[in-house]
């Protein structure tokens, strides 16, 4: 009996281990596959033009240099465009973090007529790709007009293009970028949330406002959080709404959508060509000073992040 026992759990040991190593390979095969490309790029970006060339020179520079990152943010215009881009991120995010949060409360906890239209809205702005409301969002703030009211008294209709007030409009109407996703994570929480809290609230005389801005967003810091990194994140690498509204302001994703063709650099007679060795390792090393700040956030902000998500009630 004993040799039964001693022999059941040596296979379930071994059995322990071969799963523990699959599991790891695969992990660490899959690690490999997603950060090659950034290795990649990283390491072209400290390389000289005349590493790049020598076929020798794979991942490790020969003449380790910062003349790509010095040309990226000199001839780009850098940190104009990092500057731009973090107030465009920024306002987004609170806007969105405040609305979805509105929005998913009201759903979450009042039954009104309308409501299954409503959510049947939310998930349709999820399912739907961006490009199906290109058109008429381009044409409904370059022609702008509220019910007509500004062309009745002025004659004239307002050209909001190149301006914050687009992304700001659709973050206060809850229609901005993944907004559908912020108002069902924000739903799936606040279902979470005992009503107990809510009705002694009420029993003490506390309104529906006062409810809600005293007792159920500070409980809700986490969530709301995550809400604003997931929406600061996505707006700043956001190529759809900044190429579509903003053609003089400099944001980062359009000056990597620009990229370095055709552009005079020192040490370079002629510009810069398409696939030119220098020119691929310029953009590459322009994308990895447009990630750089997303992944600090992340750094800081991994645990509240994993909390929010966890506690957001979309993962089982």
């Amino acid at each position: 009996m004993m040799k039964l026992k001693r022999k059941r759990s040596l296979e379930h040991v071994a059995k322990s281990v071969v799963m523990n190593t699959l599991r790891y390979l695969l992990l660490t095969g899959l690690s490999f596959i997603i950060l090659y490309p950034l290795l990649l790029k990283l390491s072209s970006s400290f390389m000289t033009q005349e590493d790049l060339l020598d076929t020798l020179v794979v991942y490790i520079p020969r003449n380790f240099t910062l003349y790509n990152y010095k040309t990226a943010a000199e001839y780009m215009d850098y940190f104009t465009g990092l500057k731009n881009t973090f107030i465009i991120s920024l306002l987004c995010g609170l806007v969105q973090m405040f609305i979805c949060s509105y929005i998913g409360y009201g759903l979450a906890r009042f039954k009104f007529k309308g409501r299954g239209v409503v959510m049947a809205l939310v998930f349709f702005t999820i399912l739907a790709p961006p490009s199906t409301f290109q058109t008429s969002l381009y044409l409904r703030f370059r022609y702008f007009d509220f019910f007509g009211i500004g062309e009745l008294l002025t004659g004239n209709v307002a050209n909001l293009m190149d301006s914050f007030w687009p992304l700001t409009i659709l973050s206060i109407t809850g229609f901005a970028f993944k907004n559908g996703l912020f108002i069902f994570m924000m739903r799936q929480y606040f279902k979470n949330v005992p009503e107990e809290l809510e009705e002694a609230a009420y029993v003490d005389g506390s309104g529906v406002f006062r409810t809600f801005f005293k007792i159920i967003l500070p409980l809700s810091k986490s969530m709301m959080l995550t809400v604003f990194l997931f929406s600061f994140a996505w707006q700043w690498t956001d190529t759809f709404y900044t190429r579509m509204f903003f053609s003089r302001i400099k944001t980062l994703s359009n000056l990597l959508l620009k990229g370095f063709q055709g552009m005079m650099v020192p040490g370079r007679v002629l510009g810069l060509g398409n696939g030119q060795p220098l020119t691929v390792a310029l953009t590459g090393t322009l994308s990895l000073m447009v990630i750089a700040p997303l992944i600090i956030m992340y750094i800081f902000a991994q645990k509240s992040l994993t909390e929010g998500i966890e506690r957001s009630g979309i993962v089982g």
